[in-house]
């Protein structure tokens, strides 16, 4: 851990909400020095255990409420991802011309000198960055896993001094990391994505684009060839005059991957049925154990920044590392992940899926007639252009939850509908009902779970829980 910036110490730092990212954040300035106060709008037991903590540490803790006279004295005012942008903490905030930041720019400020892998996009972000982690340490380095995917980079600045950081970055944490200039930057793919947050998809894809805002020369982009929204994004770059305007192509070095280019310098080879890379077949895609072509264009940008990030990581010697570490991962918790098959029925868990087109995907991969369990709260997109490749495999579409309505009207005239409530076991039990030997339960949501669920996570673990106590 480095010193605590000077423009830090004098004054307060408030900290909005205490979930993981926001707790790391406390504790990491409150041990650079920092006068801290945080403030949560909860007062569930584990909030005040966590509360109980920090204070300790000299942190001043604020629980059930937020003082927005105080937030809007303080220095600066360290957001947690799952606060709205729009939250009066926040908008207090900003109305009184205060930086807002990210706890990952708290902890990027902090930390000593780590190379940083950092990847962002609308679906498969987690695998693919997951998957870099794995790959640098398959190769022999120290790496961890940081931010979007779960472990607070706070926390690594307190207790870690790795080689790399594999990072995931979401738009929302993209918005307030001002300092972030990885070694590598890798867009997996763009799709239109939590409009229940932003005004529209143009919104959206400017915070996506705030990974380039540092670019420079020494930059490295791994970018999704196939996909026209990415490549428009890297040419636009971080345009400080609005989304909207063209800028200069964004500096540095681009790579790019692709499941149908074969000009790439990474791509899938559907002849040979091999994954290529930097001119040489890596691995066959049989010797991969994720399912489905989405995982292989994850496999391939993983690969490709791993071996661009640094010249020793391209070597005939540690080729043959990177090959095996694609071998040896396995797909994460709740992505496409096989909960059983009971009576001849197969219980897929993709309750990831929190938006229409990682549900595409997930559909676009069954090869079994299959039942469909789709709602949650809804996040402003339609769910019409499900219905064509539902056609192909689709059985029964079981609508649930707050999107069940909207659901239904989307899809009712063009796919078979069926309209439940917000009970989740009923929910399966309906599903056991109609499946018959030889179908797919897919669980693969296309909302969010906060109508039912504290996160997708519980939501998928219930769905395991639930699909083995059926008939």
């Amino acid at each position: 851990m480095t010193a605590l910036p000077a423009g830090w110490r004098d004054g307060e730092i408030a900290i909005i909400g205490l979930a993981k990212s926001g707790s790391g954040a406390a504790t990491l300035l409150a041990r650079a020095g920092a006068r801290v106060y945080a403030s949560d709008i909860g007062q569930q037991a584990a909030l005040e255990a966590v509360a109980a903590e920090l204070r300790l540490l000299g942190v001043d803790v604020e629980t059930g409420g937020h003082n927005l006279e105080r937030i809007a004295r303080a220095k600066l005012v360290v957001a947690s991802p799952g606060v709205p942008p729009d939250a009066p903490p926040l908008a207090a905030a900003r109305n009184a011309g205060i930086t807002v930041v990210s706890e990952i720019e708290v902890a990027l400020r902090l930390m000593d000198n780590t190379r940083i892998i950092a990847v962002t996009g609308t679906n498969g972000k987690t695998t693919t960055t997951a998957l870099v982690g794995h790959l640098l340490r398959a190769i022999g380095v120290t790496a961890i896993d940081a931010g979007n995917i779960g472990t607070p980079l706070s926390e690594v600045a307190l207790h870690a001094h790795p080689s790399w950081i594999a990072l995931e970055m979401s738009s929302f944490q993209l918005h307030d990391t001002p300092g972030l200039d990885p070694t590598v930057g890798v867009v997996t793919n763009l799709s239109p994505d939590h409009l229940d947050r932003y005004q529209g998809v143009d919104d959206y894809y400017a915070d996506k684009a705030m990974l380039f805002r540092n670019a420079s020369s020494h930059s490295r982009w791994v970018l999704n060839a196939d996909d026209d929204e990415v490549l428009n994004l890297a040419m636009r770059g971080a345009a400080t005059s609005g989304y909207h305007e063209y800028t200069k192509p964004t500096p540095g070095k681009t790579h790019l991957f692709s499941l149908e280019n074969r000009e790439c310098e990474a791509y899938y080879d559907r002849e040979r049925d091999a994954l290529v890379v930097l001119e040489e077949v890596l691995l066959r895609r049989e010797e991969l154990s994720l399912f489905g072509d989405h995982n292989v264009a994850n496999a391939l940008a993983a690969s490709l920044a791993v071996m661009i990030a640094d010249p020793d990581y391209a070597t005939n010697e540690v080729r043959p590392r990177i090959a095996e570490g694609l071998r040896s991962f396995r797909a994460l918790k709740h992505r496409l992940e096989v909960a059983g098959e009971y009576n001849g029925v197969l219980w897929i868990n993709d309750s990831k899926a929190t938006n229409v087109s990682s549900t595409l995907v997930a559909i676009q991969g069954m090869t079994r007639p299959t039942i469909l369990l789709l709602g949650g709260r809804h996040k402003g997109e339609p769910y019409t252009a499900l219905a064509e490749p539902f056609r192909r495999v689709g059985k029964r579409v079981l609508a649930y939850g707050e999107a069940a309505p909207i659901i239904e009207s989307d899809l009712g005239g063009m796919v078979p509908v069926e309209r439940l409530g917000s009970s989740f076991p009923e929910v399966i039990a309906r599903a056991s009902e109609i499946a018959e030997s030889g179908d797919t339960v897919l669980l693969s949501p296309a909302c969010s779970s906060y109508d039912m669920f504290r996160n997708y996570e519980e939501r998928g673990a219930d769905f395991k829980r639930l699909a083995t106590r059926m008939p």
